[in-house]
């Protein structure tokens, strides 16, 4: 574990573990996820993995604040823990948050207040987040946004969000995957 991990993950633990369990398992599935694509992250796979074991940390009942948890995780990464600012960003910005932004009226705030990371590292946190069932295990994308649908109801603000970014979500799925392939062909 590097630095940055190493502050990461007792952070997220002390703010899901206890209130929320099952987000908390969700959370160290997606950092395994993020460790098993690392080779194609290069310098940045402990960055990510950071970012993968805390974008949830919004959901925590002391962090909810406007109820959208990419902005309130954001915020409080920002304000309250001082975070590297590119794992602050990366966690405003998980598995196409300006879509939900756009429907809780919170885009121009989301991305006047935190800008986007590189596309690569976006493609991989939403890749990590939407293989990953909510108990943290293995999944794929499709089974993933139907689970999410299902739990909030087709017509809620989420469902309908869901929906929305389904196609981008498989989409950033199709690059990682063509990365990895690509990476698995090229001699390390």
């Amino acid at each position: 574990m590097s630095e940055l991990t190493e502050w990461a993950y007792p952070l997220a633990e002390s703010l899901l573990a206890e209130p929320l369990p099952r987000r908390w398992k969700h959370c160290l599935g997606v950092a395994e996820r993020a460790r098993s694509i690392a080779r194609i992250l290069g310098e940045d796979a402990e960055l990510l993995e950071a970012a993968a074991v805390l974008h949830d940390i919004g959901y925590s009942p002391g962090l909810a604040k406007t109820g959208f948890h990419p902005l309130d995780g954001a915020r409080y990464l920002r304000d309250v823990a001082r975070a590297d600012e590119r794992v602050v960003n990366l966690v405003a910005h998980h598995s196409c948050a300006w879509m939900e932004a756009e429907a809780r009226g919170l885009r121009e705030e989301l991305e006047s207040k935190f800008p986007r990371d590189s596309p690569h590292l976006n493609d991989a946190l939403c890749y990590c987040d939407m293989n990953t069932t909510p108990d943290g295990t293995p999944t794929n994308p499709i089974d993933r946004v139907n689970e999410i649908a299902g739990r909030y109801g087709p017509d809620s603000l989420i469902g309908t969000f869901i929906r929305r970014a389904e196609p981008e979500i498989l989409a950033s799925t199709s690059r990682v995957l063509e990365r990895v392939a690509t990476a698995k062909r090229q001699p390390m």
